[in-house]
């Protein structure tokens, strides 16, 4: 063979297995790299539940062992002395404004197992957020989807802020119900459709001018599908925009089709740029009914419909019983009006809604020998 020939196998030969080790040598980075990140967040997930557990394990004592005494001077003056001497030992992690945040942790948070289960993915700062809030049920909520969406300090900040618990259609329901779709939630990981419809929607992000129409919506919000889709609430996924629909040779048109994944249900949504009409129950009650027959999968649940409306009348909503036929109604806001003034609106909402389940439920049923008769 020609030597130079020779040289210049020997030459691939060489440069070949140079190759292989340095795909060799980078796979083995690769591979050392990603047990050095898991095994680090491993850490960082063990130290935060441990630190979670430890500030509810001090706030519960100093419940028992110091505030259950009747002399509300004497226990705060316990709390301080005891600050000062774990401050000048373990730092100003034991203050006593954080020995005070640790007490109301363990009386808002008092089943030792839930605090377990929660400080898996949640950490002291996202406890701290949680812990003002008043209302039990309220707080319920925010920790449990925390949980479950998994979201950042930030986002649940934002999510209390914008008062998302207040906005779902379980706030509305008798307090017995709400408990019991939260432990549904809690246990199974359950989340029900009250708790991912909610009213109003903020469409503030659109950017909309002070006349636009329903196309003007529909393009804005494709425009900012993210802020739309964090809006509607994680686990919502954009199927199209237009979807036709033809019913005897007849097109029409689905605003926009949306898909749950927990729900496993396809979401339709209708765009309205006036108030809700009776007629719009009817629309998309043909909506879903075509996508029951022609688009939903052996394994999925039936579909949802979302009408989003500028006004809505409660007592419209009442009378049609659109939730018998998978049909929510629900107003969007393109400005936020004051905090106060929107609050107030919740709270009243949340209110007369609860009256009305109340009335329905006190209502006198009538026997299976009346029916019979009749």
């Amino acid at each position: 063979m020609n030597p130079t020939k020779k040289k210049a196998k020997r030459g691939l030969a060489t440069g070949s297995k140079r190759s292989v080790a340095t795909n060799s040598s980078t796979n083995l980075l690769g591979d050392i790299r990603e047990l050095i990140d898991q095994s680090r967040e491993l850490v960082a997930r063990t130290v935060n539940a441990g630190l979670v557990l430890l500030y509810w394990n001090i706030g519960k004592r100093i419940r028992e062992d110091v505030l259950q005494n009747q002399r509300a001077d004497y226990g705060e003056q316990i709390v301080s002395t005891l600050s000062k001497q774990l401050a000048a030992e373990y730092g100003n992690g034991f203050s006593k404004s954080n020995l005070s945040r640790m007490t109301r942790f363990a009386e808002a948070f008092p089943d030792s197992q839930i605090v377990q289960t929660l400080s898996a993915q949640l950490s002291w700062s996202h406890f701290v957020e949680l812990i003002p809030l008043d209302d039990p049920l309220k707080r319920a909520f925010y920790a449990e989807m925390c949980r479950l969406e998994r979201w950042s300090v930030r986002a649940l900040r934002q999510k209390i802020d914008r008062l998302l618990f207040e906005r779902t259609a379980v706030s509305k329901k008798p307090e017995a119900l709400i408990a019991q779709d939260l432990l549904s939630l809690r246990d199974d990981d359950r989340l029900s459709p009250d708790m991912v419809f909610r009213d109003p929607y903020f469409l503030d992000f659109l950017g909309l001018s002070s006349e636009f129409n329903e196309n003007d919506v529909e393009a804005a919000i494709l425009r900012e599908l993210e802020a739309f889709i964090l809006e509607l609430g994680s686990d919502f996924a954009f199927l199209a925009r237009q979807k036709r629909i033809t019913v005897d040779n007849e097109d029409y048109y689905l605003d926009l089709l949306f898909y749950h994944r927990r729900l496993r249900r396809l979401v339709a949504i209708d765009l309205k740029l006036g108030k809700f009409r009776a007629a719009d129950k009817g629309q998309m009650e043909l909506y879903l009914r075509w996508l029951e027959a022609h688009e939903t999968q052996p394994d999925e649940e039936p579909p949802i419909g979302l009408i989003l409306c500028a006004d809505k009348s409660d007592e419209h909503v009442t009378l049609l019983r659109l939730s018998d036929s998978g049909i929510r109604v629900a107003s969007y806001l393109t400005e936020l009006p004051p905090r106060e003034l929107l609050e107030q609106k919740l709270h009243q909402a949340i209110r007369i809604a609860r009256q009305r389940l109340a009335q329905h439920d006190a209502r006198p049923k009538k026997s299976k020998q009346t029916d019979a008769a009749t």
